[in-house]
């Protein structure tokens, strides 16, 4: 049986696969930029002029990124038997909702769904492997 965990953030993720009890450690960068807008008032009295920021390019440049970055995961997990998924923030739930939606034989094989802190890449293998064991 193939086990699979998946820690992800927007930056990277780390996919731990543990297999007839061979562990396998893969990390993968997002390149997903991080968007800092700038605009407002050119002066500093109050109600000048305004930059007028086009936050739906921005949001949609980042939607692309991330399922350019979903798509690389989703390349390594492909043959896994069973697949946990967690990290902080909201990323874990994005990628949770990309393989429901889009890869249905993928979210399926979903067996948990947790939030968890940024961990290493050792607290991440220990997390994975307490797991599994526990199912």
């Amino acid at each position: 049986m193939k086990n699979t965990g998946i820690w992800l953030d927007k930056d990277k993720a780390f996919i731990v696969t543990i297999e007839n009890g061979t562990e396998e450690f893969i990390e993968i960068t997002s390149n997903i930029e991080n968007y800092q807008p700038h605009g407002g008032s050119g002066t500093r009295q109050k109600g000048g002029p305004q930059d007028v920021v086009q936050d739906r390019k921005y949001l949609e440049r980042e939607n692309h990124q991330f399922k350019n970055y979903f798509k690389n995961i989703i390349e390594e997990i492909n043959t896994t038997d069973a697949l946990v998924i967690f990290g902080p923030a909201e990323t874990y739930q994005r990628l949770s909702k990309e393989l429901h939606e889009n890869y249905n034989a993928l979210g399926t094989k979903i067996k948990g769904v947790k939030k968890a802190d940024s961990m290493t890449e050792n607290q991440v293998k220990a997390w994975v492997r307490d797991f599994f064991k526990s199912k």
